[in-house]
């Protein structure tokens, strides 16, 4: 397939050209293959948690969770909620190989991350993407979250390390465990590459989906104790808590970044 990673150029090339809307079909507004309209519809992340980003309905600054034990990891940046349509094509990014939706993804996450960086993020040294087990990666084919790290790296002029973080250890899959056996299912799962060089840096790690923060916090911890100095959560989306009730959208929720169009 001429959409596939290791074609860059025709990935690119399918993205600029004349697009029609991966949602509705209409004829797109600009590069991407999403129109004003549906972009606005999309269940951007407004009140959240400053840590861990978790949606608040009450817009309060952290959510229980943080205030109770902050995460190892220092900030959670993601523009959406787990929700439609985002979740249906993170899911055929991710399960069915359809790599220009995880590409039109990757470039609405690092125009978010940019519009963040002239606020108040700080910017990491690097991008680590969360690694995936070897068997897990010989069924899927790839792995999801080194594919947005290698397009967000040059998006963001920022050099990319897929091999650092290593998972030695085959794991059950997160998806089917609470958040306590997800913690465990993780112990010892993650180690850090000979000669990974964090003592002192500044690290952004990059995944698809931020559900219990599981993940992350294994991998932050162990970046931490190997000196890091800080360590960040990129992800395309945040998952609500279960059974949390939608927040309401406000009419203005999403005009004070550049990217996204004004609600009409």
């Amino acid at each position: 397939m001429g959409c596939q990673p290791t074609s860059g150029f025709k990935v690119y090339n399918w993205l600029t050209s004349n697009q029609y809307c991966l949602l509705c079909d209409e004829r797109a507004d600009g590069p991407l293959a999403l129109c004003g309209a549906c972009e606005n519809e999309l269940p951007w992340l407004a009140a959240r948690c400053r840590i861990c980003a978790l949606p608040l309905g009450d817009g309060g600054p952290l959510c229980a969770e943080c205030l109770r034990r902050a995460p190892s990891f220092s900030r959670v940046e993601a523009p959406w909620r787990y929700a439609f349509p985002i979740d249906s094509l993170i899911t055929r990014f991710k399960h069915q190989a359809r790599w220009p939706m995880g590409r039109l993804l990757g470039e609405l996450l690092a125009r978010h991350l940019r519009h963040a960086y002239r606020e108040d993020l700080s910017r990491p040294e690097l991008l680590l993407p969360v690694p995936l087990g070897r068997r897990r990666q010989r069924q899927r084919g790839f792995n999801q979250a080194a594919l947005l790290a290698r397009w967000l790296g040059p998006a963001l002029d920022l050099p990319v390390r897929e091999r650092w973080l290593l998972r030695p250890r085959e794991t059950d899959a997160q998806q089917t465990l609470d958040a306590q056996a997800r913690r465990g299912n993780l112990r010892h799962a993650f180690t850090l590459a000979p000669g990974a060089e964090v003592h002192g840096r500044h690290l952004a790690l990059v995944d698809d989906v931020l559900t219990t923060g599981a993940t992350c916090e294994a991998l932050a911890r162990l970046l931490l104790r190997a000196g890091a100095a800080r360590v960040d959560v990129y992800c395309l989306a945040r998952t609500p808590k279960p059974g949390a009730p939608t927040a309401a959208r406000p009419a203005n929720a999403y005009t004070s970044s550049p990217f996204r169009p004004t609600a009409t």
